[in-house]
């Protein structure tokens, strides 16, 4: 899929990060269950830490595509943060985002995604974007 510099591109936003609906807490249920639960929830999710300039870089870069993820602080959330990263996700260390329930890894593999013209056509393919086509 090529965009058009006149083609009109919008997102769908999740729910907010302090929905009680995706991000409660449910005592039942374990951390790791809790994780894997907003991973397919969302469209677009970000396990970060606040003080992490990789992940400051990869909440901009989707940012100015038009995607709001939903975001994770991981120092935020102790109970999240205790479950061992490997169990969830490929690289252990903060930033890691989930498109469409799947794993894309770090800031590196996000850019590179990007830079390669497939990064937009994934964020459309799982709802995070819309795209109205304009005659170019």
């Amino acid at each position: 899929m090529n965009l058009c510099a006149n083609d009109v591109v919008s997102s769908e936003l999740p729910p907010s990060p302090t929905s009680s609906s995706s991000l409660s807490i449910d005592v039942d249920e374990s951390s790791e269950a809790r994780i894997r639960r907003l991973i397919t929830e969302h469209p677009v999710i970000i396990f970060s830490r606040s003080s992490c300039s990789m992940c400051h870089v990869m909440k901009t870069l989707l940012a100015i595509i038009g995607v709001h993820p939903t975001v994770i602080e991981l120092n935020d959330h102790d109970e999240i943060a205790a479950v061992p990263c490997s169990s969830f996700v490929r690289d252990s260390s903060a930033p890691a985002v989930f498109i469409g329930g799947a794993s894309f890894g770090g800031l590196e593999t996000l850019v590179a995604l990007h830079l390669s013209g497939h990064l937009v056509p994934k964020l459309i393919e799982v709802g995070a974007l819309t795209v109205g086509h304009v005659q170019c």
